[in-house]
């Protein structure tokens, strides 16, 4: 564990969590509380998050559903450490790859899994010259993997959760396993008349719904470049400062 000193101790969700992360490198954020926020999961289900990094998301869906069984799995051993630290007792977490978990992990079944799998491409951008923010970022796992193992690790009925950037859509559809179906798809717009860069999906085992896209989700109040931070919609404060979830 790194001394204190390398670690910063930030809120979430208004305070109601806090959570220590590294103060160089890769640093969670909005995208995670909005993956959390989408997650449909009541109290007593199994939630199983792959590539957890400090725990923020499965820890931020902790804190608004009572008594939910935790599992996260961190391949990065600092990051994992931290999740531990973050999570306590409550959350249980595997330091593997998850294309290699290990067996134990790989006989159990959970109601919800979800994931914030890497953004980008490094045969098509430039790699980041921090090693965990580039762990983070950079696609080392196959995109196609993370849904894979997403799906065998559900119950019956049980629910995928990702999100991603909207140009990957494709290809998280095509590597949606044979009986995996209900998929709703949430684009995220930063503003009004933007096109849409990232997008939440939802898919069911088991599921027979037909494909639903939703209309955009808007996050910034105004057309301009505004500080962010203070012009999120009054729907993504209540989100990201009061842990309400994301209905859609």
């Amino acid at each position: 564990m790194a001394e204190d000193t390398d670690l910063t101790h930030d809120a979430f969700l208004g305070g109601l969590l806090h959570l220590y992360q590294p103060r160089r490198g890769y640093r969670a954020g909005v995208d995670a509380v909005l993956l959390s926020a989408s997650v449909q999961a009541i109290k007593g289900q199994r939630v199983l998050e792959l590539g957890c990094g400090v725990g923020a998301a499965i820890l931020c869906l902790a804190a608004r559903v009572p008594e939910l069984s935790l599992t996260a799995v961190e391949r990065e051993s600092h990051y994992a450490a931290l999740a531990r630290r973050n999570g306590g007792e409550r959350l249980h977490v595997v330091e593997a790859d998850l294309a290699a978990l290990p067996k134990d992990l790989r006989q159990r079944q959970f109601d919800h899994v979800l994931a914030n799998p890497p953004y980008y491409d490094r045969a098509a951008s430039v790699a980041s010259g921090d090693p965990a923010r580039e762990a983070a970022h950079g696609v080392q796992t196959p995109l196609e993997t993370w849904v894979k193992m997403a799906a065998k690790r559900l119950a019956p009925k049980g629910q995928a959760h990702f999100i991603h950037r909207m140009e990957r859509l494709p290809d998280i559809l095509a590597a949606l396993p044979g009986g995996m179906g209900s998929v709703e798809v949430l684009p995220l717009a930063g503003r009004a008349g933007r096109n849409p860069e990232r997008m939440i999906l939802r898919a069911r085992k088991n599921g027979r719904a037909a494909f639903r896209m939703c209309a955009p989700l808007i996050l910034h109040d105004g057309i301009h470049n505004a500080d962010d931070s203070s012009s999120y919609s009054e729907l993504i404060k209540s989100v990201l400062h009061d842990g309400a979830p994301l209905v859609f």
